[in-house]
């Protein structure tokens, strides 16, 4: 079988720790910026995409002084 490098929506959703419906609903409402590849009816991503999106919703403390 050949590797595409895509992970599917459950897939997906496992990596980032949410449900697949989560991701639709983020996917149809815009929510977050995700890019989605559109194969026929299928929605695949690219694990890249999603450290992408993990890094942009890190938040650093702020150190106390």
């Amino acid at each position: 079988m050949i590797d595409s490098g895509l992970l599917t929506r459950r897939e997906a959703a496992a990596y980032l720790g949410v449900t697949p419906d989560t991701l639709a609903v983020w996917f149809s409402t815009r929510r977050y910026p995700i890019p989605v590849i559109k194969v026929g009816h299928l929605a695949k991503y690219r694990k890249a995409d999603l450290d992408r999106f993990l890094e942009s919703r890190t938040i650093v403390p702020i150190q106390a002084r």
